[in-house]
């Protein structure tokens, strides 16, 4: 039985943050994926200079490797309905592909490595967890996404009880004939809102590449929204023809309606286990990021792996994401005087018109669904004491 003062399940963006993060704590730390890497990542696959600058990352040695496609502009609509193009004059954020993103990140850590390994039990004895009867731990972090095995042992875990988001997206080069003809610029990501804001789908093209998608939390009639936009977005000449391969699912908590605990004894979730994507938007990229390095610094400091001490964590993540609360009419009501800042979820009695009015607004689609909900531009990014 190998034994470590920490074993983080997930090598995803969270997972392999954190392991970074705590290089040099004098921990020894072990981090293990069911996946081999580089592997595919069902995700429209943006991030934000603050996510770039919590991650150190050098942009000129990233692009000059892997994919980094510039955004300066966003095109945003309701479905139905013309689309409203703000140019913001400058790069507001970076197109990434994730098998090659969630790759790099993990090849910056010399944390040792358990790739290609599923979780096929996890039992409790005498104060350590014990992964595959191989690897012993006080303390166990879930970074495994949303049906993380670690996310399964604390509250009633992953399950039906769950309000989740769903989406179904695909990602592949086109041909010369597709790149020539589609009509999805790098630089402009597009954004379609469904006309029950319950979600909204996006085309999003990082140079040959093109990535289109939807997502939503009315998810029993997901496929049907999805084909619909697909025929749509192609007769309009915004996707090429002749869509190769099946579209990938997958499912996220948003933050507002996450209920899992963040912390028990021996035990902590980051990232999608967690549920952090943000209400707005559902990126999870960021939330991960962050949660992540809030981890870092509470089990550096933390005096023991009990839930009282790790609580800290669960704090901080209140301070910097607010304290989760469902959104009511209400609130709604109160949050549309604000910017719709709460979520795109509205209530029946005001969906229409004032909904698809905002929509067509230069100043409401710029200022509060880009610059606010997409970008959190407002948020300055995370520094900690790691």
């Amino acid at each position: 039985m190998d034994a470590y003062d920490l074993i983080i399940v997930g090598a995803g963006p969270a997972g392999s943050t954190l392991a970074k993060a705590l290089e040099g704590s004098g921990k020894r730390v072990l981090l293990i994926d069911k996946a081999h890497f580089p592997r595919d990542k069902t995700c429209a696959g943006w991030v934000t200079p603050a996510v770039m600058e919590a991650l150190d990352i050098d942009l000129a040695e990233y692009a000059n490797a892997l994919t980094l496609q510039p955004i300066r502009r966003f095109r945003i609509g309701m479905m139905g309905q013309p689309a409203v193009e703000n140019d913001h004059g400058r790069v507001v954020s970076y197109g990434i592909r994730r098998c090659e993103f969630d790759n790099y990140l993990l090849s910056r850590t010399n944390t040792p490595k358990q790739l290609d390994t599923p979780i096929k039990s996890i039992t409790r004895k005498a104060g350590h967890w014990l992964i595959n009867d191989t690897w012993s731990t006080p303390l166990l972090v879930g970074a495994g996404g949303h049906f993380c095995p670690v996310a399964m042992l604390t509250g009633d875990g992953p399950g039906s009880h769950e309000t989740v988001v769903a989406a179904k997206e695909i990602e592949f080069e086109m041909t010369h004939e597709q790149a020539r003809t589609c009509e999805a610029r790098g630089d402009t990501p597009e954004l379609w809102f469904c006309r029950d804001l319950k979600g909204y789908a996006w085309i999003f093209r990082k140079g040959n590449y093109l990535n289109i998608g939807l997502g939503r939390e009315d998810n029993h009639k997901l496929t049907k929204h999805l084909q619909e936009f697909v025929a749509a977005m192609s007769a309009a000449g915004r996707l090429p023809e002749a869509l190769p391969g099946r579209f990938k699912g997958h499912a996220y908590l948003l933050y507002d309606h996450a209920a899992r605990p963040l912390v028990n004894d021996g035990l902590l979730l980051i990232g999608d286990a967690a549920g952090l994507a943000y209400a707005q938007s559902g990126e999870g990229i960021r939330p991960a990021i962050e949660s992540a390095l809030l981890a870092a610094d509470v089990i550096r400091q933390a005096p023991d792996v009990s839930a009282a001490s790790l609580q800290a964590y669960g704090d901080a993540v209140a301070e910097r994401f607010g304290h989760r609360r469902p959104v009511t009419e209400e609130g709604f009501e109160e949050s549309l005087k604000d910017g719709f800042r709460e979520s795109f979820q509205v209530p029946d009695w005001i969906k229409m018109p004032l909904a698809s009015t905002l929509m067509r607004s230069h100043w409401f689609t710029r200022q509060v669904v880009t610059e606010r909900w997409f970008l959190h531009q407002q948020v300055k990014p995370l520094t900690v004491g790691t």
